[in-house]
């Protein structure tokens, strides 16, 4: 795995997410982790892009590129 700095991490339900998706992107562009919630339970997460291809790499899995 990549040696990164510190991840900081939120939560936002679903709506919020929605009304600030813009704002959720470039976070995670900038470290910061947004757990999404569903009726107070997490359900996803807006990672930084760093975060989710080290997940990728560490699991074996080959992406594809859109063509």
């Amino acid at each position: 795995m990549a040696k990164r700095g510190k991840l900081t991490a939120t939560e936002k339900s679903v709506r919020d997410t929605r009304e600030h998706l813009a704002d959720v992107l470039y976070d995670a562009a900038g470290g910061k982790v947004t757990y999404v919630t569903s009726r107070g339970r997490r359900i996803a997460a807006v990672v930084p892009l760093t975060v989710a291809d080290d997940a990728v790499n560490e699991s074996g899995d080959e992406t594809q590129s859109p063509t």
